[in-house]
């Protein structure tokens, strides 16, 4: 169980579901373990919020356990959709903790928001990858191309083939470097977010915010399958759920695995719960 995951799950607000998937991993494998790390490695943070004057027990989070995997994706995929669907048909905001980045396709299935904010070191916009469409390295334009998200916009990316690149420049995908997010994060805190080109959500744009732990520099979160140098710092990522998190109707946090001592485990965590606080507070964006 997550730690101060206290409530039914009939009363809950937010519901966790685990996703340890592991079928696609391209290099190091893992994620089978990462759902139960991240909670493992959550156990030591206390209850109180300052920043929010919250306590994480009393907002009301229920832990549902995993949803098994097993070796059809696609199937596998649409299982765990009706899944999160349920919990938002109760009227809860899903936290899916992955997993391979693949399974953000369920979570954006459930949800059906108009923009998907990713943090992520990869693009995620291969067609295919060795012939595979649903391997995670197309998390991404399975969303936009077969899901009908309206726009992604990805920060931190520093990686991608010519041609993901070339699917990056299209109109529904903004791409913010790393170099730029910090501008980019305070600007959406603002309520003005906007790269150079000014493109801004809409008010009442729907926004589901995916995690992938190795959007954040591997030095920071050495813990994940394809680590990619010179990426975000933990603050940064911070921020950037926080500002998200308001206008978020559901979220996740993907390809942690069991290759570090737990440090990506432990951002991980601490971030789903800095998404939860500031949801529910209704969050003003602003960093400490």
């Amino acid at each position: 169980m997550f730690p101060g995951a206290t409530t039914d799950r009939e009363a809950a607000s937010y519901v966790v579901v685990g996703a340890p998937l592991d079928a696609t991993t391209t290099f190091q494998p893992g994620t089978r373990f990462g759902p139960d790390r991240v909670r493992k490695f959550a156990e030591t943070y206390d209850d109180y919020d300052r920043r929010t004057d919250s306590r994480f027990s009393a907002i009301g989070v229920c832990d549902a356990g995993d949803v098994r995997p097993w070796d059809d994706v696609k199937a596998y995929l649409d299982h765990l959709a009706a899944e999160l669907r349920s919990v938002v048909y109760d009227d809860a905001t899903p936290l899916l903790l992955g997993g391979e980045h693949t399974v953000t396709y369920a979570g954006v299935d459930a949800v059906d928001p108009d923009v998907l904010v990713v943090c992520d070191a990869h693009l995620d916009l291969r067609e295919a990858y060795d012939g595979n469409p649903w391997n995670h390295a197309c998390v991404t334009r399975r969303c936009l191309d077969d899901l009908g998200v309206d726009r992604a916009v990805i920060v931190g990316a520093r990686t991608g083939s010519e041609a993901e690149w070339d699917r990056a420049a299209d109109a529904d995908v903004e791409v913010v470097a790393p170099e730029d997010a910090r501008e980019w994060i305070d600007a959406l805190g603002d309520g003005s977010a906007g790269d150079a080109a000014g493109r801004t959500f809409a008010a009442d744009d729907s926004i589901y915010c995916s995690i992938d732990v190795d959007g954040l520099d591997p030095g920071y979160a050495p813990g994940t399958g394809t680590m990619e140098p010179f990426g975000l710092d933990p603050r940064e990522v911070r921020d950037l759920v926080r500002a998200v998190a308001p206008h978020a109707d559901g979220f996740d946090i993907v390809e942690v695995n069991d290759r570090d001592d737990g440090q990506a485990a432990a951002v991980a965590g601490k971030l789903l719960r800095e998404f939860v606080y500031a949801h529910a507070a209704g969050g003003d964006g602003s960093s400490e």
